[in-house]
């Protein structure tokens, strides 16, 4: 497993607005480390460093350095500004690498369906993310899903998803993915199947008639 190592600050008048501000200002990140048989811890981090690692560590395991401690963490929630999108506070989550934890795990889908691609349909995407269980050292940084050959009316569920050293923590019948057709080809296979019996009505009028011929023989 690769190690992801960030280093932060103890953080002294943690809530006080203006020195939040500040903070922010300097582009450093207030955050707090949760879990274990501690109490919380305040914290910040620089915002340039955090953003660097969490592309490349994603929801992995981060050796977190503060003072003269280190912790084992993830990355519990992500606070963003309502308007500028920029990250304003940090929640870390202590692990036990011997104990099994509940994380989100982001969903990347592979290939265009054939159902898209060829019949025309539409991709519907229910689901963008699940919750899985597993070891700290085996967290998914994404779960793939072959969406390729699925055609019109097809769709996966959570129980269709290879669970491999992890076990999703979500409904197994909630549907992921799904294949629907367009309006104009709703319709379309509408009125072919209200014209359909019309054709078989026909053949059926013609057939009595000869039948009514053989009789008058």
């Amino acid at each position: 497993m690769e190690k992801f190592i960030l280093n932060a600050f103890l953080r002294e008048n943690a809530g006080v607005r203006s020195t939040l501000r500040e903070l922010r200002s300097k582009g450093i990140v207030p955050a707090v480390v949760y879990g274990g048989d501690f109490k919380p811890v305040n914290i910040s981090v620089s915002l340039k460093e955090f953003i660097s690692l969490i592309k490349k560590a994603g929801n992995s395991v981060i050796t977190l350095k503060y003072g003269d401690k280190e912790d084992m963490v993830v990355v519990k929630d992500i606070q963003k500004h309502v308007v500028t999108d920029q990250i304003i506070h940090v929640d870390f989550n202590r692990v036990a690498m011997d104990k099994k934890i509940d994380i989100k795990v982001p969903l990347k889908f592979i290939g265009e369906p054939y159902g898209v691609k060829t019949q025309g349909g539409i991709a519907e995407y229910d689901i963008r993310e699940v919750t899985v269980r597993c070891y700290p050292k085996d967290i998914p940084h994404e779960i793939q899903i072959d969406i390729s050959n699925l055609r019109i009316g097809d769709s996966i569920r959570i129980k269709d998803i290879k669970q491999d050293r992890f076990e999703i923590r979500e409904n197994p019948e909630n549907i992921v993915v799904s294949i629907i057709a367009t309006k104009e080809e709703s319709i379309s296979a509408t009125q072919q199947s209200q014209t359909q019996p019309e054709v078989i009505g026909k053949g059926k009028k013609e057939e009595s008639k000869e039948e009514k011929k053989e009789e008058k023989k």
